[in-house]
């Protein structure tokens, strides 16, 4: 028995060796088509789905197959998802109505719908209380409703404009505070804002990613940063570079890598934690300009970011001196990436 256990545990640490040596490219483009923009995505690693949002819907997509699964229609203005697969339930941010729309994990059919703060944006789903928050960038505040009931518990204020949350499942809350710069400290029982930190040199916060092993967050800023937080205290530990257009932030517990997606230069950061404190840069790993947000499975470790093709940005005015390129019509797609 001890060389098929060593054998074991010697190809396991190979696995990590070559994980952690980066080299991330794009193994496979998934055609979802269809017109509007999206947001977040978040991958089911157990149930072996992918959810996508996608304009005013939700696109599901079999992870072992990459066909699409299914649809989660009238999610108007979606931002992101939330799963709690001990209910059975999901949940959307629906940005231009202002609500949640709750379905069911197993057949997608919608439930019921829950009023939220102004334009929902950030959606979290923390097993230790059972609430689901919204974060609501244009009322400033958090919504907290009971995942099993959709009954709201309660409206948090955070005097800024949060982004995006995280939780460690054991009573902890954190979420991005865009306009401020700070991480908000949050208990998702009482409702009440422990603390906020700054975490400065970061600029306009917008992804975040945990570690619970080693008690980080991982903060991607649009200065071109990674901020590491260390969740207890709020104290800045160190700072990783990343690239333009940073949006989204992901930590795979297994690999030990962190990503940052980078939108405006088209780049997968690919970030190694050498300890908890010492962060190394592997690679910027070559994505396509719009790539902005991402989900990681964690049973395969593979990284996936939705996208579409851009056709020439429009004449600029004086009203829009910046005119954003228009989606060409369906072309809305997925990259996988992977080693």
């Amino acid at each position: 028995m001890k060389k098929p256990i060593l054998f074991i545990v010697c190809l396991a640490s190979v696995r990590l060796m070559m994980w952690a040596a980066g080299q991330y490219s794009i193994k496979q483009t998934i055609a979802i088509g269809g017109d509007g923009g999206w947001d977040y995505l978040i991958a089911d690693a157990s149930k072996r789905k992918l959810y996508v949002s996608h304009a005013t819907e939700v696109d599901v997509v079999d992870l072992e197959t990459g066909a699409l699964a299914g649809k989660i229609a009238g999610t108007n203005g979606v931002h992101g998802i939330a799963l709690a697969n001990d209910l059975d339930r999901g949940f959307v941010s629906d940005g231009r109505d202002n609500q949640i729309t709750i379905f069911d994990l197993k057949t997608l059919a919608v439930i019921s719908t829950v009023k939220t703060g102004m334009n929902p944006d950030g959606i979290l789903y923390d097993p230790f209380s059972k609430r689901v928050f919204t974060f609501n960038g244009r009322s400033k505040d958090a919504t907290a409703v009971e995942a099993e009931t959709g009954k709201v518990a309660g409206t948090i204020a955070l005097g800024g404009k949060p982004e995006f949350p995280a939780t460690d499942g054991k009573g902890n809350l954190y979420v991005n505070i865009e306009d401020t710069n700070e991480i908000a400290h949050i208990n998702p029982k009482t409702l009440e804002v422990m603390a906020k930190w700054k975490i400065e040199p970061c600029d306009s916060p917008s992804g975040l990613a945990f570690d619970g092993a080693n008690r980080r967050l991982f903060a991607v800023c649009e200065n071109k940063i990674m901020t590491v937080v260390d969740a207890g205290s709020g104290k800045v530990v160190t700072t990783v570079p990343t690239g333009a257009g940073t949006d989204a932030a992901a930590f795979d517990p297994v690999t030990k890598l962190a990503f940052a997606s980078n939108g405006q230069d088209g780049t997968l950061t690919v970030i190694h934690q050498e300890s908890a404190d010492v962060y190394k840069v592997l690679e910027n790993a070559k994505t396509q300009r719009g790539a902005r947000t991402m989900a990681l499975d964690e049973k395969t470790h593979k990284v996936y970011l939705a996208t579409a093709e851009m056709g020439p940005a429009p004449a600029a005015t004086a009203e829009t001196p910046h005119p954003r390129p228009k989606m060409v019509p369906g072309s809305f797609k997925l990259l996988v990436m992977g080693q």
